[in-house]
This record gives C-alpha cells, sequence and structure tokens, in this order.
C-alpha cells in the first residue's frame, strides 16, 4: 500500500503564501477534501488480511507475550517486559531485508499446519539472556556477534518453551504443536516462501536486564491460509466461551484441584508464657496446654480449622480420628 504523499517544507510555505494573499481560500480546501478520495492500490502487494483477522492474531500474541514474560521472568531472576509493539502484513522480501546480520533466527513448524514460520530474535536480548544465565546482570554485548556452540544449545532450550508458550496462546484458535526445526543467524538462509509472498509480521517489544530489543514472529499466508477463517473476533470469543463450560474444561480443573497439596495442621494445644518465662525455658522444662487430655484437638486446613479429632496410633505410627466437622462462613465454600 502507497504511503500519503508528504508536503515538503517549501510545498507548505508556498501554501500559507497563497492562503495569505487570498489566491486559494479556506473554503476551496475544504470542498476539494469533502470530494471523493482515491485510495492507492497496489495490485503487486495484494492485502490478504482483513483488519479482523489481524486484530485477532494481536490478540493472541498478546497473551503469548504474557506467557513468556512469566517464563522468563522465573527463569532468569530479572526484570523482564514484553509486550506487542505492531502486527502488519508485508512481502517476505522486505520482511528478510529489516533483519540485522548477524540474527538469531529460529525455523520452526506449526503442525498440523503445513509449512515453515520463523521467531527472529535481536541479537542483543538473545546474548542478554545467556549472559544472566550465566549468572551476570543481563547486560547487553558492545557489539552484535554470533553464537557460540554452547550459547546456541543454550539459547534453544529458551526458543524451544516460547514454543510451548505459543502453543498455549493459539490454543484458543487452533490446537498446533510448534516444533524448532533449524536455527540460523544470517537472514539470506533462511527462505521459507517465495520473496513475493505475503506475511503477517509480529513485532514485540522486549526489555531484558539491561538490553533492549525486537522480537520479530513471520508466519506466512500460505500457512494460516487453511484457518482464516477461525481468525476473527467472534470465533475467538465464541470458542473461549465453549471451551470455559466443556464437561472436559471442568474436569480438567477438578483432577489438577484433587491434585493440589495443602498443609494439615492437628494443634496439639496452646499456652502463653511471658517472655521472661520463655528466656528461662530449657531442656526437660514442661510446658502446661490449656487442651485438657480428654478434649478434641483441633485440624487446621490452609488457616481456616475445619475437624475435631482424637489422637491415636495406627501401628508404629500417630494418627488421628475426626470426631466433628467444623462448618464456617459459607457452605458453598465448604
Amino acid at each position: 500500500m502507497a504511503g500519503p504523499d508528504v508536503l515538503s517544507q517549501a510545498e507548505i510555505d508556498e501554501l500559507l503564501s497563497a492562503l495569505s494573499t487570498g489566491v486559494v481560500t479556506a473554503e476551496e480546501i475544504k470542498t476539494e477534501e469533502r470530494q471523493r478520495k482515491i485510495k492507492t492500490y497496489d495490485f503487486k502487494r495484494p492485502d490478504k488480511f482483513s483488519k479482523d483477522q489481524i486484530r485477532t492474531i494481536y490478540m493472541l500474541h498478546e497473551n503469548f507475550a504474557r506467557l513468556i514474560n512469566t517464563y522468563l521472568s522465573a527463569h532468569l531472576r530479572t526484570l523482564i517486559h514484553i509486550d506487542v509493539a505492531s502486527v502488519d502484513q508485508l512481502t517476505y522480501e522486505e520482511f528478510i531485508r529489516s533483519m540485522p546480520n548477524p540474527s538469531v533466527i529460529s525455523i520452526f513448524q506449526m503442525r498440523p499446519l503445513k509449512g515453515n514460520a520463523i521467531l527472529e530474535m535481536n541479537p542483543n536480548i538473545v546474548l542478554a539472556i545467556i549472559d544472566r544465565l550465566f549468572g551476570g546482570l543481563g547486560s547487553p554485548p558492545a557489539k552484535p556477534r554470533s553464537l557460540t556452540d554452547i550459547e546456541e544449545a543454550i539459547i534453544r532450550r529458551v526458543i524451544n518453551k516460547c514454543m510451548e508458550s505459543m502453543q498455549e496462546a493459539w490454543k484458543q484458535v487452533v490446537t498446533i504443536e510448534p516444533r524448532m526445526e533449524a536455527l540460523e543467524t544470517n537472514p539470506q538462509f533462511t527462505q521459507i516462501v517465495p520473496p513475493n509472498d505475503m506475511v503477517v509480521l509480529i513485532t514485540l517489544q522486549a526489555k531484558i536486564g539491561q538490553a533492549e530489543g525486537l522480537m520479530n514472529i513471520c508466519i506466512p499466508y500460505l500457512v494460516l491460509e487453511p484457518i482464516m477463517s477461525k481468525l476473527t473476533t467472534s470465533f475467538w470469543v465464541a470458542s473461549a466461551a465453549a471451551k470455559q463450560a466443556s464437561p472436559e474444561t471442568v474436569n480438567a480443573l477438578q483432577r489438577k484441584l484433587e491434585r493440589t497439596l495443602i498443609p494439615v495442621i492437628v494443634e496439639l494445644g496452646q499456652a502463653t508464657v511471658t517472655v521472661h518465662e520463655l528466656l528461662d525455658l530449657g531442656v526437660g522444662d514442661v510446658l502446661q496446654l490449656e487442651t485438657k487430655a480428654e478434649s478434641d484437638l483441633s485440624i487446621i486446613i490452609g488457616n481456616r480449622e475445619k475437624f475435631k479429632c482424637k489422637p491415636g496410633l495406627v501401628g508404629l505410627k500417630n494418627a488421628i480420628q475426626i470426631t466433628q466437622v467444623i462448618s464456617q462462613g459459607d457452605d458453598n465454600d465448604e
């Protein structure tokens, strides 16, 4: 799409002069603006993605940015900030020419979709991640350089985790299995589609430690063509709502809750002592609890008293027997 014409400073001065001398009136300019404008269309670069599809891709990768932000923050233990900067459609040749050399270019598949896509990371970001993993402060290098074999092995693990985040982000629309096929440093060696083919380019602005740079995801139109009908906001929202209400989702959440570990504490009793008595405590001293020997003990789940019980033995191990269930607050929360 051709860009709008930009007036030079000389043309602006001439226009202002014409207005001031009365050669051109403001009404004539307004009348011209109200006339039907012609939109230039470049047939060499036909639009493949609608605005709604671009918006859906933007929202998908906002979720992707949040996921890798969480992963890298926990993994690197430093300040991480990743946001989607833009989503554009352009030719593959324009994308290749925009990449620096050297760069870190991961070619990956999005099975079951056919074809390859690219995840390109600025060398400053990659080397900052490696520096942080090796115990540094995450400082960017003085100038970009190629990765060593050890550094390449390290960054492959990070990229594989990014692939898992991409799978999680895209599952609202389609179930994919991203898998890295190759890692390159020269953009000229990454010819995944013909130069004039249209691609969608998702640009993420990343700040990791003291380094800043861009991460680019390039997905050819041919890869997304089978699922273009699903790349709409209405389909995405309907799919998310259906998934949240499906029995499979409810059962999956229930299984995860059943495997969740929670602390269970049996409280033998309580005692109140002064600071002086606490300082005088020694080996062999006895503290008298407020609980009587025949009284039931309290079972604390998390930070709430839930049951009463009696202590005892099972074989050679201490045990308790529940004697009462305590209901507190809303019964639906119990």
